[in-house]
């Protein structure tokens, strides 16, 4: 009987699985940067795994080729798991030696990265000296729950005055930014990282911009707008460009998420921007057709709308008793002639809290940003507002609907009353009063200040041709005669009744200044 127990227990240890410190597996077959390994019985789902690219190599080009390449286990399946090559897939070959980490897959995290341009695995690509921080953030983590947050209700100004006047982003907020090809979807998301000059330092949120499938001079120029307004102070890029692996892509945005949570979980602000979830959609699908997962909806994967979901998840303003950090996040999705409709606009949307959407036409006519009012909404609104703001931008946007209404009705009458010719031109007013060059972002209180005197009927008469002229002017009054107008409302946020009258008084004098900005 003993001697059955013996054999039995021999058996046991015969079939049991391998301890985990001994986890080794061998590439079956590689290609399209995707890897079948087998061996790797207890690997995890996205656990980082090392191809020893140095095995069987003269000492020499072993040592050049660094020995080491990582890749991501993503597809589990019965006698193989397949494998997401991060980084060149080339010198993945059959046979090779794989190892099984025991860590899913993480990037260094930390204030290192602060002016850094990174890929999504925390590697310098800006020619600068290697990053070493003493912390890591797993890429995908669990949103926080809603015991841990609390309401959006601090503004984070882009300065951008359509946006911030009628539809205001809150810090913790997603904003989508969606519109077709060369609207200006990337110009809005790098005026919001230029405005936070504008902050006060010790409230400037990290701003991270994730560019997904972009090219690397568009990248490159970003970067150098940045550096050479003062940005990258605050500002990490984190770049996997249209060259860069599908794998790299799809990583990206779910980088600078980790990296946004590191400053939020300290209590800080931060920013991330990712530019642009269409691209990521397209590489992640291309990531599951190779790994032969069953395609869906335009062959994009069965999870696609929770790849985005879980992503966008994670932006969030903590409560106090976490450290009331916020990660907030402005996805940009491109749409195809308009068309928000379709499968990936569609699913951003209704992850979102709201979205900002760009129209063609409205920028060929020269309306920059080309925000059309009527489908753009902040479901955070006036929450996160400023009480100054509150008061001057709370019929603006109802005025600019209405003008867009009578301006089509216009069109098939030419005998209008006084009040129908009034409002269309204030309306023609505000549309001039909200147009904005690009990486020009106003201060808050420059905001409040001019769409004050344009709400209150004080610039009616003014010549539409000339509107940023005047506004030019009038700033540089308030600035020279009038400052405390300014302070005023920077300091209390507020629009007081003081305040009020040092701003009719600034847009009076302004009008005996210059007669010829007035009239038509």
């Amino acid at each position: 009987m003993e001697h059955i127990v013996e054999k039995l227990k021999k058996q046991i240890v015969a079939f049991a699985p391998k301890a985990h410190s001994e986890k080794v597996g061998t590439v079956v077959s590689a290609g399209d940067g995707i890897a079948e390994v087998e061996g790797l019985d207890d690997v995890m789902m996205a656990e980082m795994v090392s191809f020893d690219t140095s095995e069987g190599k003269p000492l020499a080009d072993a040592l050049e080729d660094g020995g080491e390449l990582l890749g991501m286990a993503l597809n589990l399946e019965e006698d193989t798991a397949k494998v997401v090559i991060l980084g060149d897939a080339q010198k993945v070959r059959e046979g090779m030696t794989v190892k099984a980490t025991g860590n899913i897959l993480s990037i260094p995290v930390g204030k290192e990265l602060i002016g850094r341009v990174i890929d999504p695995l925390g590697v310098a690509q800006d020619g600068g000296l290697p990053i070493k921080t003493e912390k890591r953030n797993p890429i995908e983590r669990k949103a926080y729950g809603v015991i841990e947050r609390k309401s959006v209700s601090t503004p984070l100004h882009t300065g951008i005055k359509a946006i911030d006047g009628m539809i205001p982003i809150g810090r913790g907020q997603r904003e989508l930014i969606i519109g077709d090809r060369q609207t200006g979807k990337t110009v809005i998301a790098i005026d919001t990282i230029l405005n936070q000059l504008n902050e006060a330092k010790e409230s400037r949120p990290i701003c991270i911009y994730v560019a997904i499938g972009q090219k690397d001079s568009k990248v490159a120029r970003i970067v150098k707008q940045l550096k050479d307004k003062g940005a990258m102070e605050y500002t990490i890029v984190v770049s996997a460009s249209v060259s860069a692996p599908a794998a790299l892509q799809f990583l990206a945005p779910f980088a600078g998420a980790a990296i946004g949570e590191y400053f939020m979980d300290q209590g800080k602000d931060a920013l991330v921007i990712y530019d642009d979830l269409s691209k990521h959609a397209i590489a992640y699908r291309q990531m599951s057709l190779l790994m032969r997962r069953p395609p869906g909806r335009e062959a994009y994967p069965g999870d696609i709308f929770y790849l985005h979901s879980r992503l966008l998840e994670r932006a969030a303003r903590l409560s106090d008793k976490m450290g009331g950090g916020s990660l907030t996040a402005l996805p940009i999705i491109e749409t195809q002639e308009g068309d928000v409709s379709a499968y990936i606009p569609t699913n951003v949307i209704s992850i979102t809290d709201g979205q900002i959407y760009l129209e063609s036409d409205l920028f060929n006519k020269g309306i920059r940003p080309g925000i059309n009012v009527g489908i753009s909404v902040s479901r955070v609104g006036s929450s996160a507002q400023t009480k100054a703001m509150k008061k001057v931008a709370g019929k603006l946007r109802l005025e600019l609907a209405q003008f867009r209404e009578l301006e089509a009705f216009v069109q098939f009458s030419s005998d209008l009353d006084d009040d129908t010719k009034k409002r269309i031109e204030k309306g023609k007013l505000m549309v001039e009063v909200l147009k904005q060059d690009k990486h020009v972002p106003l201060p808050f209180e420059k905001q409040v200040a001019m769409i004050y005197v344009a709400g209150a009927d004080l610039f009616n008469d003014a010549n539409k041709s000339r509107v940023a002229e005047l506004e030019a002017k009038f700033f540089a009054l308030l600035e020279s005669q009038y400052p405390e107008a300014l302070t005023g409302i920077a300091k209390t946020c507020d629009l007081s009744e003081e305040t009020q009258v040092l701003l009719k008084s600034a847009a009076t004098a302004l009008k005996k200044a210059n007669p010829e900005l007035f009239g038509k």
